[in-house]
C-alpha cells in the first residue's frame, strides 16, 4: 500500500510536509504506520499547481523518495496552493516512471493507495471503461491510472465527482463478481482541477485504507496518516464516502457511497 498527502490553502513550499512533520512523507516512505507495507520505497511524485498555468507541474521517479536530491530542492523552492505528493509501494506492476503518481492529465491531478483484487484477470475490462481518446494518455500499467482514466471518461459527460467515483466502484466491483474474484477492491484515492480537491475512501472488504483531514490555517490536509502525534486535530475520513475540500470552507463536503 501506498502513501500520499494533498494540501490546498494559502501558497507554500511542500517541504514541511515531505520532510520536516514529526511524521512526514519521507519519515512514511521508510516506516509506515498505518500501511500493510512499511516501506514504500518503489517511487514517487510531486504534482502541483502554478499560477498562470493551465496544466499542473509533475515530478516523478522510480528511487526511493528519501534518497533523492532533486525531490529534496523542488520541495525547498516550489511554491503552491495545491499540490499532492505519492510515495509507491509497489503491487503486481513493474517499477518504472509512468507507472508512479500523481498521474495527470490536461488540467488534472490523481493520486491512488489501493488495488483493484485480480486486476490481472479483470483488466481488459477495466481498461475498457476509458474512452477512446482518453486511452492514448495510458502510459503505464497500473490499475491506479486505469481507475484514473476511467473516472475522467465517466466524468466527461458533465457528472460530477461522486457520482462517477460510486459509477466506477460499481462498475468494477461488478467485474470482479463475474469473475469470481475475492480478494478485495480498495481505492482510497484524492483527485483535483486545481480548484478544490475530491477524494474516496472505499473498500469491498469493509477494510478500506486509512485517510485523515485536517484544518489548517486558510486550508486543509488530506493524508493516508497523521503527520504528527497531535491526534485531536486529525479527522479520519469515514469509509465508503467521498470527502471535497474548498481553501475557504469552514467544514469539509462529506457524503456517504
Amino acid at each position: 500500500m501506498c502513501r500520499w498527502l494533498g494540501y490546498i490553502g494559502p501558497p507554500t513550499t511542500p517541504n514541511r510536509y515531505l520532510y520536516e512533520d514529526r511524521f512526514s512523507l519521507i519519515e512514511q516512505s521508510h516506516t509506515a504506520r498505518k500501511s500493510k507495507s512499511v516501506v514504500n520505497g518503489d517511487g514517487f511524485g510531486l504534482g502541483w499547481y502554478a499560477a498562470e498555468q493551465a496544466e499542473p507541474g509533475l515530478f516523478r521517479d522510480i528511487l526511493p523518495a528519501w534518497s533523492d536530491e532533486n525531490l529534496k530542492s523542488l520541495a525547498t523552492h516550489i511554491k503552491s496552493g495545491l499540490f499532492f505528493a505519492h510515495v509507491r509501494a509497489a503491487t503486481s506492476t513493474s517499477t518504472n516512471r509512468t507507472n508512479c503518481h500523481p498521474f495527470r492529465h490536461d488540467n488534472s491531478l490523481f493520486v491512488h493507495n489501493g488495488q483493484i483484487g485480480g486486476y490481472q484477470t479483470v483488466r481488459r475490462k477495466v481498461e475498457a471503461l476509458i474512452h477512446d481518446d482518453l486511452y492514448t494518455e495510458r502510459l503505464g500499467t497500473t490499475d491506479s491510472e486505469a481507475l484514473f482514466l476511467g473516472l475522467k471518461s465517466l466524468m466527461k459527460g458533465s457528472q460530477p465527482f461522486c457520482e462517477s467515483t460510486q459509477e466506477l466502484i460499481d462498475l468494477v466491483v461488478n467485474m470482479m463478481r463475474s469473475h469470481n474474484i475475492t480478494e478485495p477492491f480498495r481505492y482510497t484515492s484524492a483527485y483535483s482541477e486545481g480548484e478544490k480537491i475530491y477524494a474516496v475512501r472505499y473498500s469491498s472488504d469493509k477494510l478500506s485504507p486509512s485517510l485523515f483531514y485536517s484544518k489548517i490555517e486558510g486550508g486543509w490536509l488530506l493524508v493516508s496518516e497523521p503527520l504528527d502525534n497531535q491526534l485531536n486535530h486529525w479527522q479520519l475520513v469515514p469509509a465508503n464516502h467521498t470527502i471535497e475540500l474548498c481553501r475557504h470552507s469552514a467544514e469539509p463536503v462529506i457524503k456517504a457511497l
